[in-house]
């Protein structure tokens, strides 16, 4: 049960990730590969302030900052230098790895002493539940630990959920997805493109570094190499949505996002529990992605096909 409900808060965190991913690649249609600096900025200014002792909320919202900070950085690359997306996002990408390693000072800082959100969770979950330090779920024990993390992610995820919504719905986020769905139009309409795909990509990386904060506080450590293939991950997770939920509307595609990492999440955890190789992990990932991506297609073809024989 622990290692489902670890899976559970994993896929809860990584759906910021996936959030973010969802802006940048199906909002904006912006090929961004800042994502793996970001999501370990996120993760290396939070930590590095907790190991200052900073209170968890002021450094967890410092690596929103951060991250918003490096998305920012590569829009402007794109929109003021006219550099293509994709190049743009490598080289910002690329510098991040050294930003990273000179803000944690080395590769890695442990977390395990430190007071994080994690740590509110287990006292405040101790606090109710009071001397108790297991609860029985159906049966299973489950530790008031990971219970109470899991719930403080869940309500993490609802409100930025919640509040993704709404301001997708306000005029400077009706802007923002008119632009990813036809910018020359918008750009007859008297709004600037430039300074949309800034503040978008600027959002989808802070919700990134996000995902990299909360996720660092609770596997107790920063890595410099955490990055490393979230952008398939966070693709993974909104292919995975779309399937699930559809597309038809916002909330629909906002709560098929946070879906599909966790169920992602959950078929790495039983994939690893049968036996996987961890190494095998990234191959697999591609591999899937891969799949989901011209599946659809292939499906459509395959339906035509066999429309035209059955008229023919």
């Amino acid at each position: 049960m622990t290692l489902l409900i670890g899976a559970w808060t994993i896929g809860l965190i990584l759906s910021l990730l996936a959030l973010g991913v969802f802006i940048s690649f199906r909002i904006f249609d912006f090929p961004d590969i800042t994502t793996e600096g970001s999501i370990t900025t996120g993760a290396a200014v939070t930590a590095t302030l907790l190991v200052q002792g900073v209170n968890p909320l002021l450094a967890t919202a410092a690596g929103f900052c951060g991250g918003a900070l490096a998305g920012m950085t590569t829009g402007v690359l794109h929109t003021k230098f006219h550099i293509h997306g994709l190049l743009a996002g490598i080289l910002v990408m690329t510098a991040l790895y050294s930003v990273n390693l000179h803000i944690m000072g080395k590769s890695n800082v442990p977390l395990l002493s430190q007071t994080t959100l994690a740590t509110y969770a287990e006292h405040l979950g101790t606090g109710v539940m009071g001397s108790a330090t297991d609860l029985n779920v159906l049966g299973w024990e489950v530790g008031t630990r990971d219970a109470a993390v899991l719930i403080l992610i869940f309500l993490v995820i609802a409100v930025v959920g919640g509040v993704l919504y709404v301001f997708f719905r306000t005029n400077l986020g009706t802007a923002m997805r008119a632009t990813g769905d036809n910018a020359q139009m918008i750009r007859a309409l008297g709004v600037n493109v430039g300074n949309m795909t800034i503040i978008g990509l600027a959002l989808a990386n802070g919700l990134i570094a996000l995902a990299g904060a909360l996720l660092a506080q609770y596997q107790g450590f920063a890595d410099v190499q955490m990055g490393i293939g979230m952008v398939v991950w966070g693709l993974a997770s909104v292919i995975i949505g779309e399937a699930l939920i559809g597309t038809q509307t916002l909330g629909l595609t906002i709560t098929g996002a946070v879906m599909g990492s966790v169920l992602f999440r959950l078929l790495v955890a039983i994939a690893l529990r049968a036996g996987l190789d961890p190494n095998d992990l990234k191959l697999i990932t591609a591999t899937f992605v891969f799949v989901a991506l011209i599946l659809p297609n292939l499906l459509g073809s395959l339906k035509k096909s066999t429309g035209s024989a059955g008229h023919a």
